[in-house]
Parts: C-alpha cells; structure tokens; sequence
C-alpha cells in the first residue's frame, strides 16, 4: 500500500505489516483512505481527533446553512383597513427577516365571482411592501383561493446580521439612557445647594434690617422723653 505520513508527507509504498508497525511506534491508527486505489492508500492519523475535528466542521455547516422558510398569511377580498394594516404589519416583519411570504386571498360563496377583488388587494399589498420584497410568483387562481408569493431583498444571513446590529445598538443606548439620569439628577442637586447657599445671606440680612427698624422708634421716643 501507499503510505501517507500523519503530517501529509509521502512515506512511499510499504507492506502492511511494515504500516502497522509504524503505526504502532508513532502511536497512531493506520486508516486506509483511498481503498479504490492501486496501489491502496493509507495513512497515519488520530483516528479519534479526525472524527472529532470531522464533527465540528458539520456542526459549524450547518450552524451556517441558510433555511428557506415561507410564512403564509391569510386576507379575505372585502377586508378592513385596520385588519389590512395588521396583515401587512406581518408581510414587513416577515420580510425584514428573510423570509419568503405566501400570500392567500380566500373567497367564499358569491365573492369567488369577484375575483379581481383578491386580484386588486394582492396587487396593493406588493406596492405597499415594494421595499422589502418583490413578487416572486405572480397573483394565480387555486380553486377557491388566489395565492401570491413574495421574496424579499435582503437575504437571510444579512437580515439576521442587521437585527444583530440593531440589538446592540439599542443596547448602547440603553446603557447610556441608564447612566444620563443619574448625572442629571446630580447636576440639579448641586444647583439646588448653591441656590440655598446663595439665598440664605439675603434672609438673614433682610432679618437683621427689620429688626433695626423695629428698635429705631423706641430709640427716638427714649431722647424725647
């Protein structure tokens, strides 16, 4: 067989019985990697730190992997503006996050003669949210619903990253809203002690002129008597 050594190195073409001892000395597994090969190709390793290392790379793949998930949002034909602005609350949010969004007008009785009602809301819809998503597959009749699916703009791994950023950020400002009122706070008590350092000279010596006033008249009728 082929031998490869554990660092990548071509050891050249021994017998097995010269790999395994090789193994053996190097305390290493001889795996064969290339079975299908002539001669056969094997090499020196951790077995158990490959399968480790093998297992951990999977993980952060699929950690990584991006999935495609379509919500489904159900409008009657003859909807109102509140229930409509409800609706399309979830398109947008839907969208801001990546994800593709099935739209489905569902008629009943008299209105599955109307269709172009359902026509008219799916077209309303897709110029409303025309920011966040476009229109993937246009209005179609199935049965008696008509359904529109909507992709959006931005894909998911950069809508995850923008909600990350958003996070953080309203996370620093919340660290400095919690910290600004305690400075204010501080500011203001320290005005309020130097008004009342400066206020209480002019209380006293307003006092000290009314008591001057009061002692003059008695004074005066002293001299006269």
């Amino acid at each position: 067989m082929r031998l490869v050594g554990p660092n990548g190195e071509q050891v050249g073409i021994v017998r097995v019985e010269d790999a395994l001892r090789l193994a053996a000395e190097a305390d290493l597994d001889l795996v064969e990697v290339a079975p299908m090969a002539k001669p056969p190709v094997a090499k020196l390793m951790d077995f158990g730190k490959y399968k480790y290392e093998a297992a951990m790379k999977a993980r952060e793949a699929r950690k990584n992997q991006v999935n495609t998930i379509i919500k489904e949002i159900k409008l009657r034909p003859k909807i109102d503006a509140h229930d409509y602005g409800t609706k399309k609350g979830h398109v947008v949010r839907f969208l801001s996050a990546g994800d593709k969004v099935k739209v489905t007008i569902m008629f009943r009785g008299r209105e599955q003669s109307r269709p172009e009602l359902g026509f008219r809301l799916l077209q309303r819809l897709a110029e409303d949210v025309a920011e966040l998503g476009f229109v993937e597959s246009s209005p179609k009749q199935d049965g008696r619903n008509m359904v529109m699916v909507l992709g959006p703009t931005k894909k998911k791994s950069e809508a995850r990253a923008q909600q990350r950023r958003m996070k953080d950020e309203a996370a620093q400002a919340e660290a400095v809203e919690a910290q600004t009122p305690q400075t204010e706070t501080t500011e203001v008590e320290a005005a309020e002690v130097e008004a009342a350092e400066v206020e209480t000279p002019q209380v006293e010596t307003e006092q000290v002129q009314a008591d001057q006033v009061e002692q003059a008249p008695a004074s005066e009728s002293t001299s006269q008597a």
